[in-house]
């Protein structure tokens, strides 16, 4: 007997602006081209040209009427993070999704952004708080939904206060984990400003359980030329249809974080064994994703170290000083 794949119908998404991250291959790939087939524009800013070409023919070959460009985007480097705010603030049209998609993981050697910042945590997380941060206006002009994709790895691991750049010893997955619990950690604050402050943005938060993606693959730009460990394991399942997912249905708890009409504040990930594939469903906070105070150091050592700004909240003014206080 055939088995059934997990699926989740969107609503129709026309006139709607859509920006996705981490979009010319993989699970944003997938993303991108279910957002574009449910009528979204979609805007891929990508890093490498010739794989976003590549991606726009995908998407086409899906879903021929889908409107979809690009448009230049390193996350390694906060001034092509800055530019590319520039570039859709001169566009000057309200973003009404924005899906932080992208991310590298596990170098085997520590390696550098070229701001400094260990890659994965400028990456993964200090690149998408400047984007976030970049885009403001026209995410409060689109009262939109940012959905932070993050990783099972978020599950483990914690927040390493006294060496955030993993200067003194180096581990490839303890840095993978803190940037994933980190931008976990940024979201949720996200969705507690905009609601004391007002913004009209909605923030969720998705992981997409574990499936055979580019993420696992040879990356020789990260200093990988193997596929990790476990990779062919993973495909093998996957192909199988047992326990882990598909690059298909790993793209689904972040459709559903981008389209529920509750998702603020809320978890999405795949509902199945451990949370590892199967359909999406909302399920609870990972313990590392808990602590407010965290979230409020998170929210403020990321302002510092990418020189963006957020908007100051009153209603969490106080929250605020009382944390520096209890940290000083």
């Amino acid at each position: 007997m055939a088995r059934t794949r997990p699926d989740l119908t969107l609503p129709d998404l026309s006139g709607r602006r859509a920006v996705v991250t981490g979009a010319s291959d993989g699970i944003g790939l997938g993303i991108a081209t279910r957002l574009a087939a449910a009528g979204a524009e979609v805007v891929l800013p990508v890093r490498n040209q010739r794989k976003g070409e590549t991606a726009i023919a995908h998407i086409h070959d899906q879903a021929p009427a889908a409107t979809v460009s690009l448009r230049a985007l390193d996350l390694s480097s906060l001034g092509s993070v800055a530019a590319l705010g520039a570039t859709l603030r001169e566009e000057n049209r309200p973003i009404h999704l924005l899906i932080d998609n992208a991310g590298v993981m596990t170098p085997p050697e520590r390696q550098t952004t070229a701001d400094g910042f260990e890659l994965q945590w400028g990456t993964n997380h200090l690149g998408h708080v400047a984007l976030v941060a970049h885009l403001l206006p026209l995410l409060r002009a689109g009262r939109a939904r940012v959905v932070s994709q993050l990783s099972v790895a978020a599950n483990s691991g914690q927040m390493n206060w006294d060496d955030l750049n993993w200067e003194r010893s180096y581990s490839g997955m303890g840095a993978y984990s803190q940037s994933k619990i980190a931008f976990g950690l940024f979201g949720l604050e996200l969705a507690r400003r905009s609601r004391a402050g007002g913004w009209g943005i909605t923030s969720a938060l998705s992981h997409p359980g574990v499936a055979p993606t580019s993420l696992l693959a040879p990356r020789p730009e990260v200093g990988r030329e193997r596929q990790t460990r476990g990779r062919g394991l993973i495909g093998a399942l996957s192909a199988r249809g047992l326990v882990v997912g598909t690059p298909d249905s790993a793209a689904l708890p972040a459709l559903l974080a981008a389209t529920a009409p509750d998702a603020g504040g809320r978890f999405y990930g795949p509902g199945g064994l451990g949370h590892l594939g199967g359909a999406p469903a909302e399920q609870k906070l990972y313990s590392r994703l808990r602590s407010e105070e965290f979230a409020q150091r998170v929210w403020h050592v990321s302002q510092e170290l990418t020189g963006v700004s957020f908007p100051p909240t009153d209603e969490l003014a106080g929250r605020s000083g009382a944390m520096r206080h209890r940290t000083a």
